[in-house]
């Protein structure tokens, strides 16, 4: 996605989204103050209080090719509700998303709608297989990845975490 997007969730919720690019940073940075705890747990699979300025840049200077951030914002344009990252390997076989929210505005499809962009976005891109490592904890998630057609498995070595998985090859 190069361009923004306008879009409507199945629960009524008018986005419009982007990809991130540089000087978003602050922008972010005030997002993650408005993600619950848990939810900033689940995103970096570690207890964060706050996000770091290494972890937003790297969601801020993108390529644009093997590394992607989404940005959502309400119809207003002026909050951001969202966030849907992918990064691939060198080799764009796999890609591994990521997807965050605005507590304000869980429950509403914009997970839905993230998660079905990015995994578009993925495939514009010529990846094979896109991924995500999820908490077992995030049971909330892991139901709607498998909703959208991925599989769950134990993550290897790691029984707290569970791997999900979605061909994007063409049938």
């Amino acid at each position: 996605m190069t361009t923004q997007n306008s879009l409507t969730t199945s629960g009524g919720v008018q986005l419009n989204v982007r990809p991130a690019r540089e000087g978003d940073e602050a922008l972010l940075d005030a997002f993650f103050s408005h993600v619950t705890p848990e939810d900033l747990r689940f995103r970096f699979l570690s207890s964060v209080r706050k996000v770091g300025a290494d972890q937003i840049a790297a969601m801020t200077h993108v390529d644009h090719r093997q590394t992607e951030n989404l940005l959502a914002f309400d119809a207003r344009g002026d909050r951001l509700v969202a966030t849907a990252m992918l990064a691939c390997d060198d080799a764009l076989e796999r890609g591994e998303v990521a997807v965050v929210l605005d507590r304000d505005y869980k429950g509403r499809g914009i997970g839905w709608e993230m998660l079905r962009l990015i995994t578009e976005t993925a495939r514009e891109q010529g990846v094979k297989e896109v991924e995500s490592i999820e908490s077992r904890e995030n049971h909330a998630a892991i139901d709607l990845e498998r909703e959208m057609g991925f599989t769950a498995q134990s993550c290897p070595g790691d029984s707290t975490l569970v791997l999900v998985r979605r061909s994007l090859r063409p049938d």
